[in-house]
């Protein structure tokens, strides 16, 4: 369980001003002999707003069938359109500059173009929303919604060690992330391949063991302290308020269910595997060493079946002049975006995205190479790669470059739509969510599924 859901606090912003001739209930008088801070809902008769822990799990859902997989990758820098879209649609369209270096896997991936998020504008801050598609990101007022990760892990997070992972390169930490809570608070990026290696493969010793699972249940009588006090308030609630406390009550066993849950997984073994504990570069400079890293992490975490959700911010915004083998760029990579039309920046930004499809390219080989029950783990994941910015360079989050690989559809397209009049893009996470076995028709603004996409054939 996430401390960010722990420690969410709800704003007040939209909320109504009212009037009451209740005597308000103290905070402080609330919390006394607890020694914690755990948030309440909010409540009429607290002139603090309070807010509920967190949005309810549906920690019972089980989707049937093989295990299937999600991962969200984000370079909030994007990449040139003139070499990314192609030029025609359908099936048999030319390969894209970008796309020739992909060519092996045509039969694994599908290309969108004009798509976009419906009213996610901003330009930059536009990153934090290319998984939650929530709207005007950059207004003064703007509050976050759950990510397309979030939204998985909480439904069958369950099923694994970790109900998500929250990967980064070079971000911003505390400004960006593409997960975020049901609450919109921010969850942090992990950014160093060799802790995330660790955490997923090293097995404590057994004081540690011991230690986890003393902080585990902890946590849950603190829980069941505060519930406990909670209830007295029910004696002097109003209507609208006892409303309020149930779904604390049931926010409240919902997260000591997923507490107990973690208890278990700390006295499971965890998986062995061959691969040795990756080295993290030292200078932020080595960005595609980094973004190749956490790849192979991502997919270590799917062949041990450790998690089933799983995001990546690519923090370009935040990435100086990087080196790769003998490449170096002149200037730092927000800097080259901006490119005026300069055939200098434009030649090296062209060198840096096609390293991404290089590498794109290599995790796509890497998860065919890996079986799971006779099947490619590629069929079985789902992987979304894109970015916030149609063009980084006018800092348009319109016509967003966006590639869907592997995960069981029909792929080997080029889906157009209108580029003046984008298609909503999270129709896309629609399809996503069922063909994880989720009974959902909606997220965010999305309109249905999404239209020429179909599943392969079984």
């Amino acid at each position: 369980m996430s401390s960010a859901v722990m420690n969410t606090h709800a704003s007040p912003q939209g909320r109504a001003p009212f009037v009451s001739t209740r005597q308000a209930i103290s905070r402080r008088k609330f919390l006394r002999g607890s020694g914690v801070l755990l948030t309440l809902p909010m409540l009429d008769a607290m002139t603090p707003v309070f807010a509920a822990v967190a949005k309810r799990f549906a920690a019972d859902a089980t989707p049937g069938g093989k295990p299937r997989r999600m991962f969200g990758i984000c370079n909030n820098l994007g990449l040139l359109p003139e070499h990314f879209f192609p030029n025609q649609d359908g099936r048999d369209y030319p390969l894209s500059p970008y796309f020739e270096i992909l060519k092996e896997h045509r039969d694994q991936f599908t290309v969108f173009s004009g798509v976009s998020h419906p009213e996610v504008d901003g330009g930059h801050p536009a990153d934090n929303c290319f998984l939650t598609a929530a709207p005007h990101p950059g207004s003064a007022g703007f509050k976050n919604t759950i990510s397309l990760d979030q939204y998985i892990g909480e439904r069958i997070g369950h099923l694994t060690r970790f109900p998500s992972l929250t990967l980064g390169v070079n971000v911003q930490q505390g400004l960006r992330s593409l997960s975020w809570t049901g609450s919109g608070v921010l969850i942090p990026c992990e950014e160093k391949a060799a802790d995330v290696f660790a955490r997923m493969f090293l097995q404590g010793t057994k004081s540690e063991t011991e230690a986890q699972i003393r902080k585990l249940e902890t946590g849950q009588s603190i829980l069941d302290t505060v519930a406990g006090q909670a209830k007295d308030l029910q004696r002097k609630a109003g209507a609208r308020d006892r409303d309020r406390l149930d779904q604390y009550f049931t926010s409240v066993r919902d997260l000591e269910q997923r507490m107990q849950m973690s208890r278990e997984w700390e006295n499971k073994p965890k998986p062995k595997v061959s691969a040795p504990s990756p080295l993290d570069p030292a200078s932020p400079k080595a960005y595609m060493d980094k973004v190749k890293l956490m790849y192979d992490m991502a997919r270590l975490a799917f062949e041990t079946d450790s998690t089933r959700s799983i995001s990546l911010l690519l923090d370009s915004v935040n990435s100086p002049a990087i080196e790769f083998g003998e490449v170096k760029t002149s200037d730092g990579y927000h800097n080259l975006s901006h490119h005026g039309k300069s055939k200098e920046k434009l030649a090296q930004l062209k060198t840096i995205d096609e390293w991404h499809m290089k590498l794109l390219s290599e995790l796509f080989s890497e998860l065919k190479n890996v079986k799971e029950d006779g099947e490619p783990l590629l069929d079985r994941t789902m992987i979304l790669y894109g970015s916030n910015l149609g063009n980084a360079n006018t800092h348009v989050t319109t016509n967003m470059p966006t590639i869907f690989v592997g995960g069981g559809f029909r792929h080997g397209q080029h889906l157009a739509f209108d580029k003046q009049h984008n298609y909503p893009l999270p129709n896309l996470f629609v399809s996503m969510l069922q063909r994880l076995g989720l009974e959902t028709d909606k997220f965010a603004s999305s309109t249905g599924t999404m239209r020429g996409l179909e599943l392969a054939q079984a």
